[in-house]
């Protein structure tokens, strides 16, 4: 490697120092930023209270005394494995 090529690559490599540095410090900025934006906003915002919900009635069960429901089911099912037996 020639000289001329040595120092492309040694001005490359400190340009990309320089440039992970600036975003890394920028990235570090923006996070100090948003937790002092944070602990700001719990301090002087109130906070909300929600309202009470009352607590939710049990639910019912469907009524299963339609035995017809119930023999037109087990058909189906009994149809279904004489079809597609193994």
């Amino acid at each position: 490697m020639d000289t001329a090529g040595t120092e492309l690559v040694v001005e490359g490599l400190w340009l990309m120092v320089i440039g992970m540095t600036i975003v890394y410090a920028f990235l570090m900025m923006l996070v100090g930023f948003l937790t002092l934006m944070s602990k700001a906003v719990a301090r002087w915002a109130p906070a909300e209270s929600l309202p009470a919900i009352p607590p939710a009635a049990a639910p019912t069960a469907p009524a299963t005394g339609d035995a017809r429901l119930g023999a037109v089911i087990s058909a189906a099912i009994q149809a279904h494995r004489t079809r597609h037996r193994p």
